[in-house]
């Protein structure tokens, strides 16, 4: 019988979460979740896209988050609930409006996978390009799907190791490229402004463009919120972290891209963009830094395709044992404890969507959803803060000026995403949409509520 189960201390009360974690703890575990290599996967693609102002997408990128971050911590206090995005513009603003929102996060877990396979097998072709890239496609989807039946997980130590790797080539790689950029054109070379604005390539439709795909670097901030029963002044220090988090990941990624454009400046001349990155550290840092990148991009891939999958699965089987999908998503395997179906399902669909779009298109369709479900929680925070509160309005600084400057922002990114994007990802949409008003009997009867809890 399904239900919650309440843990209760050796005296018989109910057992809480301890507030042990501080503001300098929330801001470690937002960078883990987001990782110094974060820039990595968009610099060719994104320096195509807006000309060589790569470094510009990501400052106008943070400015897009930063008030956005400040909404889901607000939220975050008042909703302290999974679902995220899902639970805040249903409780927020409307419970259809929030059935749509998991409806477009659903197509955003549906999309993880399919990045990360795409960048592995583009990765690792680089270092082993006999292989043809389906075949690493077949292989890397077959080996997640396979581990993942067998409930073979990435342990938090493993994953706190693996980004003290990616750390320490980050900084190898921002030495040797200050040292080289140094050698070649000294203090002069060195600072600049063209990678921020170059009056031969500037175009502001073009970095409109690529700042839709820069956001990609930020995904994953709202994670923070999910340790709001475990902080201390959660009031105080979730807001503060998610937007610190925000600003720590735009400053850091803004350096390594800048590097990389002073390094390389001829954004035309890169084989392929969606590895371009790696070309820059064989330039700065010959192949041991070439090939050290290319290790920890395919290390990083797999881990989160991993990771991405299984959690595709468990949201449908979440939803479907709930009621807001077909019940048949939500069944586990009666040896392994895992919704086995769901996780060859997910491994189909990745497998297609691996072999029929590119690493640009999946970022956009990812960014799609991402900007909706943030364009929503900006609404709901104002609605909730602002007009449900007396208190509020006298702040209103914080309960409708800051979030509604992270609708503006983010609505503007999202209109500026390619048309491809807007098509597959309206047409997901619509079927939601569709398939909603039949739930609800043409949205007369309350939606059914996804619980997100353990069994």
């Amino acid at each position: 019988m399904r239900g919650t189960v309440k843990i209760s201390d050796t005296d018989g009360s109910p057992a809480q979460l301890r507030r042990v974690l501080g503001l300098w703890d929330l801001i470690f575990y937002g960078m883990v979740l987001i990782q110094p290599i974060a820039p990595v996967g968009i610099f060719g693609i994104a320096g195509v896209m807006a000309r060589g102002h790569v470094s510009t997408t990501l400052l106008l990128a943070m400015l897009a988050m930063l008030p956005t971050a400040y909404s889901y911590g607000r939220m975050s206090i008042l909703y302290p609930a999974a679902g995220s995005a899902y639970t805040y513009v249903g409780r927020g603003l409307n419970p259809h409006l929030g059935f749509l929102t998991g409806w477009v996060m659903l197509l955003d877990y549906l999309v993880i996978p399919v990045i990360n396979v795409i960048y592995f097998a583009l990765t690792i072709q680089r270092l082993v390009p006999g292989i043809p890239y389906v075949v690493w496609v077949a292989i890397t989807v077959a080996a997640l799907t396979v581990l993942n039946i067998q409930r073979v997980r990435l342990t938090a130590r493993a994953n706190q190791a693996m980004l003290a790797v990616m750390t320490v080539v980050i900084v190898a790689f921002v030495v040797l490229a200050a040292r080289y950029i140094f050698r070649a054109g000294q203090w002069p070379g060195l600072f600049s402004i063209r990678p921020f604005y170059d009056p031969a390539g500037f175009d502001l439709g073009a970095i409109a463009t690529a700042t839709s795909l820069a956001a990609l670097t930020y995904i994953g901030f709202d994670g923070v919120t999910t340790l709001a029963e475990e902080v201390e002044n959660p009031k105080r220090n979730i807001p503060r972290a998610t937007v610190l988090v925000c600003l720590a990941t735009g400053l850091m990624s803004t350096v390594e891209i800048y590097l990389a454009q002073r390094a390389w400046p001829d954004y035309s001349s890169f084989t392929n963009p969606e590895t371009a990155f790696l070309d820059v550290c064989g330039r700065v840092g010959g192949p041991h830094l070439f090939q050290g990148m290319a290790a920890i991009l395919v290390v990083a891939c797999f881990g989160s395709g991993l990771a991405g999958q299984v959690a595709a699965a468990r949201l449908l089987y979440g939803m479907g044992r709930d009621g807001v999908l077909p019940p048949v998503l939500g069944r586990l395997g009666m040896r392994s404890g895992v919704p086995v179906w769901n996780v060859i399902l997910i491994g189909a669909l990745t497998l297609g969507g691996s072999l029929l779009i590119d690493y640009a298109h999946a970022a956009a369709l990812l960014n799609f959803g991402a900007f909706l479900a943030f364009m929503g929680v900006n609404l709901a925070t104002v609605r909730r803060c602002f007009f449900g509160s007396s208190e509020g309005r006298r702040s209103w600084l914080r309960t409708l000026l800051v979030p509604g400057a992270g609708f503006l922002f983010c609505s503007t990114i999202w209109v500026s995403l390619p048309s491809a994007a807007k098509i597959a990802g309206g047409s997901w949409l619509l079927a939601g949409v569709a398939y909603h008003a039949v739930k609800t009997r043409g949205f007369r009867v309350q939606p059914p509520v996804a619980t997100f809890a353990e069994e």
